[in-house]
C-alpha cells in the first residue's frame, strides 16, 4: 500500500499543536481557484518543478518514527493536501500504525468524502475547511458540496474529536455580511464543540500556478482588516471560540 505526496516538512503550531511533521498528499476533489498548492490538485497531473513522491506506508512510518524526538510541545504528524481522503485506505493504515506507536495524529481535510469518518478512531485532531454555506456558490466556484461537509462535521462532533474549523475569507466569495450570516447559522449547532479560525485571503500560491502552467484567476479577493475583525466579532458574539494559530 502506497501514499503519494508532493511536499513535506516541519511546522510549528499551524497544522495542529506543537512541532509537527506535515505531509501534503497528492490529489484533490475540489477546484478552489485560490489554492496555495495547485501542484497537488490534480491526481493525474505531474509538474517538473514539483515532483511527486510515492512511498509505502511502511517506509513513511519508519521515517516518522525516526523523527519522534522532534515532536515536542504536543507535536506529531499532520496529513494535509491536496485532499487526504482521496488516499483513505493507505491513510487509515498509516494513522492506525502511528497510534500504535503513540504518535499524535492530525489531518486537514475539506471533509466532503464519506470515507472521512473511518479515519476518526485514529485521530487526535481534525482540521476541516468549511469554505462557504452558500451551496450554489460553493459548488460553482470551488467544486464543493455542503451537505456531506456538515454531515461529517456532525459525525466528528459525535466522535468527540478535537475539531478546528478553517474558513478562508475571500472577497467576492464568502466575506460579505449575508455570506457570513449564512455560515454562522450553518455552524451554530456545533458552536460548543468546535474552534473556528478565519484565514484572510492571500496570494501565497500565485507563483506556483504560473510554474504549473495554470491560470491564476483570482482578482480583488483581499479583505480589509475591518472585515476580518467584524467577522470574528460576529462569531464570538454568537458563542463561538475563535482562534488564531
Amino acid at each position: 500500500m502506497t501514499i503519494k505526496y508532493f511536499q513535506k516538512g516541519f511546522n510549528y503550531s499551524q497544522d495542529g499543536p506543537g512541532n509537527r511533521l506535515v505531509y501534503h498528499l497528492h490529489g484533490c476533489n475540489m477546484k478552489c481557484p485560490w489554492c496555495s498548492n495547485p501542484e497537488g490538485m490534480k491526481a493525474d497531473a505531474a509538474y517538473p518543478a514539483f515532483p511527486i513522491t510515492q512511498v509505502t506506508v511502511e517506509d513513511m512510518l519508519s521515517e516518522i518514527i525516526s523523527c519522534k524526538p522532534m515532536f515536542f510541545d504536543g507535536g506529531g504528524v499532520t496529513l494535509t493536501g491536496g485532499e487526504v481522503t482521496l488516499q483513505a485506505d493507505a491513510v487509515r493504515e498509516l494513522l492506525k500504525r502511528l497510534k500504535d506507536e503513540g504518535i499524535n495524529t492530525a489531518i486537514e481535510t475539506n471533509a466532503m468524502s464519506p470515507a472521512l469518518p473511518t479515519l476518526f478512531p485514529f485521530l487526535d485532531h481534525l482540521i476541516m475547511d468549511v469554505k462557504s454555506a452558500d451551496e450554489d456558490k460553493l459548488l460553482s466556484v470551488a467544486g464543493g458540496v455542503l451537505y456531506p461537509i456538515l454531515k461529517n462535521l456532525k459525525a466528528a462532533v459525535d466522535a468527540k474529536l478535537d475539531i478546528l474549523v478553517h474558513v478562508p475569507l475571500i472577497n467576492g466569495f464568502n466575506a460579505d455580511e449575508d455570506a457570513t450570516d449564512k455560515l454562522l447559522q450553518a455552524l451554530l449547532p456545533f458552536k460548543d464543540d468546535i474552534r473556528i479560525e478565519f484565514l484572510a485571503y492571500h496570494e501565497y500560491g500565485k507563483d506556483k500556478w504560473k510554474q504549473c502552467g495554470l491560470v491564476y484567476a483570482m482578482e480583488n479577493a483581499n479583505i480589509s482588516t475591518e472585515c476580518y475583525k467584524k467577522t470574528v466579532s460576529k462569531f464570538k458574539a454568537a458563542g463561538f471560540t475563535a482562534v488564531r494559530t
